[in-house]
């Protein structure tokens, strides 16, 4: 329960840091955009982000399953 209240708060808190990467300092990420000799179109993007959405999708698959006691299905041959 704890950690409910403790995520809800960042959420409020942060809740103008959030961007289409995740939670971060910025609002916009910082990205540097170029093309290189052949003409190919590169966007490199910071990694200023302190929590992607990555992240805090496994993170909450975890916990869902970890309530649910749901276990991960054996690999492989069982018998």
């Amino acid at each position: 329960m704890k950690k409910v209240l403790w995520l809800s708060f960042l959420v409020i808190v942060f809740g103008g840091c959030v961007n289409k990467h995740g939670l971060s300092l910025k609002y916009y990420s910082d990205c540097n955009e170029y093309y290189d000799v052949q003409g190919y179109y590169h966007k490199d993007c910071g990694d200023d982000d302190f929590v992607t959405y990555k992240e805090i999708k496994k993170t909450t698959k975890k916990a869902v399953d970890n309530i649910l006691e749901i276990k991960p299905k054996p690999k492989g041959n069982v018998w």
